[in-house]
């Protein structure tokens, strides 16, 4: 027998969806119109990709923890999940392509692109997930849309330069006007010192604003196309004789399937747990210029980069840590992962990162402000039998944990 009350909150989810639908395609077409108009595409292009990370993006990670599970488990559509599951993906991917576009006619294109996919997404999964979920006795449709705003107010929890104007504060003034400072550097023929301011404030704002520093990196990757004919020299270290890793010896780190908003905190992870003298060679889908500045801005002489494979439609670079290199190594000398300085929100997602890189047989030390028992049942959930835990110290102010691959498991 239907509720009255999942039927309101079935009407309520149809609406928000509808809401989402439209504010895209508002955005979009204003995308389109600048550029058919010749004009600025700074402005619309801001506003569909603020709007695109501030609501659809949270929106659709709140429905792959709460409403896909339940749809894949109690109607069986795991298939269809799936297929909802990579037209997020998909959404992301055009989101990070919008903020990087190289002129209008990009732009324009791939603001198209989103509108229809999003459109033709909302519908696909009104019709075949969420009213069928709507129509079981068995799913308290109003807990989910409790779940689901949770989980989108902890994602929205992080201010972005959208709501500057309405709510202004140092930090977001002062980045901005140090942007705009870069971009002058570019309008000068600057193009390489406004590349390494931006990513120098990159660097400040990473841990401490995450919000910002998407916007930044964003930015960074408009000025370094304006850097393209510039000689450029970095001051990465050298490898060594202990470092030139085998070919097949090497961790590959394959970005292309992960969130934008992941990609750059996901290979500082994996480098955070490289050992001197080791690399890992990196896979992307567009050239990491922006990337190799954000290095250089926050591992100047700690890092080497080789650039294996330019495009066209992959990028290789085997990034490594000098043998030289002391830093982020544990008594033991083994890497030391210290998440004491990570958002709460971000740490285990980049201790799993820098487990995932390690080779058989070789651990890191985590560092960490209390006990992290929740995370060894995460470890036991997702690694049971393929890890080891070993503590080292045990606070009261800081925890210390030796994690190990064990060598001939498979995680």
């Amino acid at each position: 027998m239907e509720r009255r009350g999942d039927r309101d909150v079935l009407e309520a989810m149809l609406t928000h969806h509808a809401t989402l639908v439209d504010g895209v395609a508002r955005r979009a077409r204003a995308v389109r119109a600048a550029v058919e108009a010749r004009g600025s595409i700074e402005a619309p292009a801001a506003e569909l990709v603020t709007y695109l990370a501030r609501e659809v993006l949270p929106h659709a990670m709140a429905e792959e923890h709460t409403l896909y599970p339940v749809a894949a488990r109690n109607l069986h559509l795991e298939a269809l999940v799936e297929v909802m599951v990579d037209e997020h993906r998909q959404l992301a991917t055009l989101t990070e392509m919008l903020a990087t576009a190289v002129d209008g006619a990009a732009a324009s294109d791939t603001a198209e692109k989103l509108e229809t996919l999003f459109g033709e997404h909302v519908a696909n999964e009104n019709e075949r997930l969420l009213l069928p979920v709507a129509s079981r006795s068995d799913v308290d449709l109003s807990g989910l849309l409790v779940q689901m705003h949770r989980l989108m107010e902890a994602a929205q929890d992080e201010r972005s330069l959208a709501n500057d104007a309405a709510t202004p504060d140092t930090e977001t003034a002062l980045v901005r006007l140090t942007l705009d400072a870069a971009t002058q550097f570019a309008d000068l023929g600057q193009g390489d010192a406004a590349c390494r301011l931006a990513a120098a404030v990159w660097a400040v704002v990473r841990l401490a604003r995450p919000d910002l520093a998407t916007r930044v990196t964003a930015h960074l990757h408009r000025l370094v196309r304006t850097v393209t004919a510039e000689p450029v020299t970095f001051s990465t270290g050298e490898l060594g004789e202990r470092a030139a890793p085998s070919a097949t010896g090497t961790a590959i780190l394959d970005v292309r399937s992960l969130a934008p908003a992941e990609r750059h905190e996901t290979i500082f992870a994996t480098f955070g747990a490289l050992q001197p003298g080791t690399a890992f060679v990196l896979v992307n889908d567009h050239d990491p210029k922006p990337l190799r500045y954000q290095f250089e801005a926050e591992h100047a002489g700690q890092f080497t980069w080789e650039s294996l494979e330019a495009g066209p439609k992959v990028w290789r670079v085997r990034i490594g840590r000098p043998a030289a290199a002391g830093a982020f190594v544990s008594e033991s000398g083994e890497p030391e992962l210290d998440v004491r300085r990570f958002p709460h929100g971000k740490r285990h997602d980049v201790i799993f990162t820098t487990f995932n890189a390690l080779a058989e047989g070789s651990a890191f030390v985590l560092v960490n402000d209390h006990d992290p028992k929740p995370l060894r049942y995460q470890f036991e959930a997702q690694h049971a039998g393929s890890y080891s835990w070993d503590y080292l110290e045990a606070g009261p102010a800081v925890w210390r944990v030796r994690i190990a691959r064990v060598a001939g498991r498979t995680a």
